[in-house]
């Protein structure tokens, strides 16, 4: 592969054990997320309910070696690699792995939404944006956190953007889709959007990251489920074009993470044409100036997060290559790790070299600010 900057945009870290409850605030000291070790795993419990199994964060690189011993619950916390939870040896992995700059999510955070007090998620949350931040910091050219933002109250989630800016996080996730009754088209988000512009902190819609009205937990989670989970972001992204966001907000940044690509040339064609052959109370009533269409929208401020979708590489022209950014998603299952520059090399084999160099790096270090 030639020398090519390679930025995964879609790496995460596996949160220590005692996170939240050796660092968590002591109001909630008995309502934080712990580990406990159950016959079936050791797993994360949060208000009396079985949350995530360690599995997520044990099975790196075992889809190459052992397929069949693949599974979705159960794990033992000695099992989580080191480059989980240490900052060194998550370098280290990245060594192996040809990349030169993690962007990190988390792995536990991320289900967390499905916490109903929205006061213990502020609270959840702060204490994991502290600690990721000080994990990024330790080597602070080759790891950029992305911070974890609770939106029900708009402004408190504002102050916490402002926070990890100053903290040096790269950017902010929040939940891929709201609740129902709170469509991100509402005028009650147009602060966060401004704020984000201002401070050109890109917006993150990870997969598995829904404010739900109650908990849901691993039980519930099916392949068919798995398998759809781009409705959310597109619902979301949906109403957030329609809606006009990004026309006020035109260098506002929205990534659709680890929800693959293939849907998205799909996604653009019905958009345009909803907009185009629908009438105008479909599209809450807005109309954009002269003659753009939501396409535009999407070309100018969204980016997707990939790994292998070989699919939508060939459908890269219709998506937009500068919309497109790949991901190796250390250390969870699904990981390229430790295969990831073999498997670029696979699926960008067609691309051009100035297309290659943007879709492995170019794009996140323009996204993140990372030039």
């Amino acid at each position: 592969m030639a020398d090519y900057r390679v930025i995964s945009s879609d790496n995460h870290v596996i949160e220590p054990v005692d996170l939240w409850t050796s660092r968590g605030e002591s109001k909630f000291k008995d309502r934080m997320p712990h580990v406990e070790r159950l016959e079936e795993g050791d797993y994360w419990i949060c208000e009396g309910v079985k949350e995530m199994s360690i599995a997520a964060g044990t099975q790196v690189g075992l889809r190459f070696e052992e397929p069949e011993k693949l599974r979705f619950a159960g794990g033992r916390t000695e099992d989580v690699p080191p480059g989980g939870y240490i900052p060194e040896e998550h370098v280290k992995d990245m060594d192996i792995d040809g990349i030169d700059v993690s962007i990190v999510y988390p792995t536990t955070a991320l289900g967390l939404y499905s916490v109903p007090d929205g006061e213990l998620l502020n609270s959840i949350f702060r204490t994991y944006n502290d600690w990721v931040g000080e994990f990024c910091s330790a080597v602070p050219e080759r790891l950029e956190g992305i911070a974890m933002i609770n939106l029900d109250d708009v402004r408190t989630g504002i102050k916490e953007v402002e926070r990890c800016a100053k903290l040096g996080l790269a950017g902010a996730a929040i939940t891929a889709y709201p609740p129902q009754a709170r469509p991100y088209y509402k005028p009650e988000y147009e602060p966060l959007w401004a704020a984000a512009q201002d401070l050109a902190v890109p917006l993150s819609l990870h997969t598995g990251t829904n404010r739900k009205d109650g908990f849901v937990n691993t039980d519930t989670v099916t392949a068919s489920f798995m398998t759809n989970f781009d409705y959310w972001v597109r619902m979301s992204l949906g109403d957030m074009i329609f809606g006009g966001v990004f026309e006020r907000y035109p260098k506002l940044q929205v990534g659709s993470i680890e929800y693959a690509i293939a849907w998205a040339p799909h996604f653009l064609s019905r958009m345009d044409i909803m907009y185009s052959e629908t009438g105008r109370e479909l599209t809450q009533g807005y109309r954009f100036k002269g003659d753009a269409l939501p396409s535009d929208f999407f070309h100018d401020n969204v980016f997707l997060g990939f790994q292998e979708d070989a699919v939508g590489i060939r459908l890269r022209d219709i998506i937009g290559v500068d919309n497109l950014q790949w991901g190796a998603d250390y250390p969870h299952p699904e990981s390229t790790f430790p295969r990831s520059r073999q498997i670029i090399e696979e699926i960008l084999v067609d691309c051009t070299e100035e297309e290659r160099a943007k879709i492995v790096g170019g794009n996140a270090a323009r996204v993140y600010g990372l030039n």
